[in-house]
């Protein structure tokens, strides 16, 4: 990185991290100015007591109620009815609980909760322009209590699809407001989440770490939380991928997660590029969940970048506990460290094993040019929708 000097404006939610710390929810409610708050969680987190009556004891009295009506879709009617719901209970904050899709799906009703809009205005506009409006001044805050490491939690965006006539349609809200007010990581929770799952879910978080440093607008302050969370990662994700949940897994697993993505989406833009718009091209419109699309596919990207760049590719090895001794050494180094992550965790090694057709492959190489991470990607690194097909071939 060039000392060109760098601009970090981050306003994080309070992070709260430790075991059976859950029960610390009322008080981080209060401290947020928060008097009840709705429950949003998956059709199955939000039925499974092991989960949610942790959480309800926690809130204790500012237990508004519990809307368990979110699915990985992460469907827009879904938002409008958690904010009908809000609106019911006279709750005045959400408590976002389970993964990123529910996180989402909070996210976008604390939007719709805001503006008043209802939710047919609410497809028009996503149908129209890919987003739903966000009104001016405050929006309902969010704690949010992750069960799963994909790393959207500190973030300021949120993805959301609706269907009109039999056509899936795709976007999403970007606004600093959206990031959580505050973020509950209780590793008690985090058992309870399926195995499958959360190894699934632990490769998005992982690659979270790898394009935050080598995108070119990283900071030195995203390094340093990237690659101390790299480390932690590379650390405990095999020990998670073996069935392990002890403390020290755990704290590992979840420690990076939240480290990796510390700064990573800010309201200036996010350091996400290459290996999320690969994910955004292999998930979108197959039956492919987003942690097998990037188990297969990031170690062919990262080694795409270093063939072209140099991808930083010194502080990853370091992070990543590898010692190539030279350029190209470190840059196979570097990659088949990737690739045991990955194979460690249990996911997929080639797309021919997922639901993508082959012949799918060009026009998903151009979706992945034309996504709105792939300008973070590094700089000198400009594939054309050729380069990427070549990618994915070789990921077959």
């Amino acid at each position: 990185m060039t000392d060109e000097g760098f601009r970090f404006d981050y306003e994080p939610g309070t992070v709260v991290y430790g075991e059976d710390r859950v029960a610390d929810l009322e008080r981080e409610l209060a401290a947020v100015g928060a008097g009840r708050a709705l429950v949003v969680a998956g059709e199955t987190v939000g039925t499974t007591d092991a989960v949610v009556d942790p959480v309800r004891a926690g809130l204790g009295d500012r237990l508004a109620g519990v809307f368990a009506g979110t699915t990985p879709e992460k469907r827009i009617e879904q938002a409008a009815d958690a904010a009908a719901a809000f609106e019911a209970e006279s709750a005045d904050a959400f408590v976002a609980l389970g993964g990123g899709s529910s996180l989402d799906v909070a996210k976008v009703a604390s939007a719709l909760v805001a503006s008043g809009q209802s939710y047919e205005s609410a497809l028009n506009d996503l149908e129209r322009a890919g987003t739903v409006p966000i009104s001016g001044g405050d929006l309902p805050p969010i704690v949010a209590v992750p069960t799963t490491l994909a790393g959207a939690d500190l973030s300021v965006v949120a993805g959301i699809t609706g269907e009109r006539d039999g056509e899936t349609l795709r976007g999403g809200v970007f606004d600093g407001r959206l990031m959580p007010a505050a973020l509950v990581y209780d590793p008690a929770l985090f058992r309870t989440t399926p195995g499958g799952v959360l190894c699934a879910s632990a490769m998005n978080g992982f690659d979270k770490g790898l394009e935050t440093v080598y995108a070119r607008n990283g900071t030195p302050v995203t390094d340093g939380t990237a690659l101390r969370g790299l480390r932690l990662l590379s650390r405990g994700l095999p020990a998670l991928g073996a069935g392990d949940r002890d403390a020290d897994t755990l704290h590992d697993a979840i420690v990076g997660t939240i480290l990796v993505q510390y700064g990573a989406s800010r309201a200036e833009g996010t350091t996400l590029s290459v290996i999320h718009a690969f994910g955004h091209g292999l998930a979108r419109g197959y039956e492919v969940q987003q942690g097998a699309a990037h188990g297969v596919i990031a170690p062919h990207a990262v080694a795409d970048v270093f063939d072209t760049v140099d991808g930083r590719r010194d502080e990853l090895a370091e992070a990543l506990g590898v010692d190539g001794g030279g350029p190209e050494a470190t840059a196979t180094a570097v990659v088949e460290a990737v690739a045991d992550i990955r194979d460690a965790l249990g996911l997929p090694d080639r797309l021919r094993d997922t639901a993508i057709p082959r012949e799918d492959l060009p026009a998903i190489a151009q979706a992945v040019v034309d996504d709105g991470f792939m300008p973070n990607r590094p700089a000198g690194y400009d594939p054309t929708a050729d380069d990427i097909e070549a990618v994915l071939e070789r990921a077959w």
